[in-house]
């Protein structure tokens, strides 16, 4: 697995830097596009879950422990943390977005029938996945329920709550657009709230703050040890990273608004790690100053947290449910939600029966990658290259999105 998955990686970043290279200023345009503060938000909160506000409280310390864990000890336990969910790794959202606006309209390669298959398996199973994740994090925050360790029954309830919500959520796309902008306010809300508390109001500084801050450059100047896997911790990271790339990058490049690929990059890359970047800095001041975290900021964090996943969960949704044609206006709402409810509180215990593993969907979306890449070499390169000229003409994306077949255009 760890060579499957480290050549996976290097096809992906030299695929990144082709595409820079070649089509820096291309023009992107999605089927469905809307501002570009509203497309960050989109991505930031679907291509995030649960994981983001809850991990890395639990993860400073074994990071920091180098005596037992000597291959972090190249960097700061912040610096581990960010490179295991900020920058570099985000560039895979860009490469799958920037296929999905661009060359797959012309390709169609996940429009074959065993990829489109294996495509919505992978984005059925990731959602499942994202569940358990809830579910099993949930009594690390919220130990006055149970003992801190089980899993109660008040933890399946709201659970399967997220779970209703997101599928309620997924049947129109404008409850999408307006929780991912909500679920962005309150997280800003909340870093805000707890750098208030930390270096305002409490024995910090913003001194100190930017003192934290600036150990994140530990990231840049050893940013080569995080292309390759570390460990086996490092290697489930990357995994689910990839199990994410391909359905995120789908969905989202429905919505750029023709920008050029530089700016895509930025978007994709830069803004969503100066969020986590501040966010995990002020995470990292109260584990290493001690602080508890009040009941009120814990609360306000499982609300973030729940709100991501739902987030996560409504635009994967939507995603596989228009792929398969279950859409709403098919099924119609009642049966939608009763089908998809069921089918995803099923395989969220399939996850808690360690039945399932999210390395064997990372695994598969590698496959779809090497895939996708000999159907390319396959075709005659003329045919699906796009050249400057033509996209001053007109855009493949532009061609599309006047198609009355698109379902997001119908549902819009």
């Amino acid at each position: 697995m760890t060579l499957w998955l480290s050549t996976g990686l290097i096809f992906t970043f030299a695929a990144i830097a082709l595409i820079l290279y070649k089509w820096w200023d291309m023009e992107c345009i999605g089927v469905t596009p809307v501002r570009t503060l509203t497309f960050i938000a989109i991505l930031f909160t679907s291509g995030l879950d649960v994981g983001l506000i809850m991990f890395p409280l639990t993860e400073f310390g074994g990071y920091g422990n180098v005596s037992e864990n000597p291959e972090y000890g190249f960097a700061n336990p912040l610096a581990i943390e960010f490179g295991f969910w900020a920058f570099l790794i985000w560039g895979f959202y860009f490469l799958t977005c920037f296929y999905f606006a661009i060359i797959e309209p012309r390709v169609k390669f996940f429009e074959i029938p065993l990829v489109k298959v294996v495509n919505n398996v992978v984005i059925i199973g990731t959602c499942a996945f994202t569940a358990y994740l809830l579910l099993v994090n949930l009594p690390w925050y919220l130990p006055q329920i149970g003992d801190g360790e089980s899993v109660v029954p008040t933890f399946y309830a709201i659970v399967f709550a997220s779970i209703g919500l997101a599928v309620y959520s997924s049947s129109k796309i404008k409850y999408v657009r307006i929780l991912s902008l909500s679920s962005s306010v309150l997280f800003i809300a909340l870093i805000a709230g707890m750098w208030v508390r930390a270096f305002a109001l409490g024995d910090g500084s913003p001194g100190d703050f930017l003192g934290t801050v600036g150990m994140l450059g530990e990231y840049f100047t050893n940013i080569h040890h995080f292309v390759l896997p570390i460990n086996d911790y490092h290697e489930f990271y990357l995994f689910w990273w990839f199990a994410w790339s391909i359905m995120i990058g789908q969905f989202t490049a429905r919505f750029v608004s023709g920008i050029k690929t530089w700016q895509l990059l930025i978007a994709m890359l830069v803004v969503p790690s100066i969020a986590i970047g501040v966010w995990f800095s002020v995470l990292f001041h109260y584990h290493d100053e001690g602080l508890q975290v009040a009941a009120i900021t814990n609360l306000a964090m499982i609300t973030v947290g729940v709100l991501m996943v739902v987030n996560s969960l409504d635009s994967l949704i939507r995603l596989y449910t228009d792929n398969l044609n279950l859409t709403a206006e098919r099924l119609g709402r009642f049966n939608y939600v009763l089908f998809n409810l069921v089918a995803m509180i099923g395989l969220t215990m399939l996850f808690q029966l360690d039945f399932l593993r999210i390395q064997w969907v990372g695994a598969l979306v590698i496959a779809l990658y090497f895939g996708c890449f000999a159907t390319l070499w396959r075709q005659n390169a003329a045919k699906w290259r796009p050249s400057r000229a033509h996209q001053k003409k007109t855009s493949w994306i532009t061609i599309r999105s006047n198609s009355p077949t698109d379902p997001f255009r119908r549902c819009s």
